[in-house]
């Protein structure tokens, strides 16, 4: 669970650089909700701390991990109120973050 545990750690810890370090060069992010594809050119370090500014993560565990792939299951509570629990698919090369979606259902 190397990836996972290094995740908790910095998001944990609000350290956007060092998420970002987590990334691979060729990183995508294919949302679930609008089908929008974000890459790793587009995100900076003022991004990613805004993000993790608004977001609140409770019962964050590890479904599985190994060299190529990580699953995550948590629940987001969101500075507007609304509460999701996800489940983030994260593929993996060269030990880094390379593509991930997600899954989520709203909590009411």
């Amino acid at each position: 669970m190397q990836l996972f545990n290094k995740w908790e750690q910095v998001w944990d810890n609000k350290d956007a650089r060092a998420f970002l370090d987590m990334h691979h060069a060729e990183f995508e992010f294919h949302f679930h909700s609008n089908g929008r594809i974000l890459k790793r050119v587009d995100m900076s370090v003022d991004m990613v701390a805004g993000v993790m500014s608004k977001e609140t993560i409770k019962n964050r565990r590890c479904i599985y991990e190994n060299d190529k792939i990580l699953v995550i299951h948590q629940f987001n509570e969101f500075v507007s109120g609304d509460k999701e629990a996800l489940i983030i698919t994260v593929l993996k090369k060269d030990g880094l973050m390379w593509r991930m979606e997600t899954g989520a259902t709203e909590i009411k």
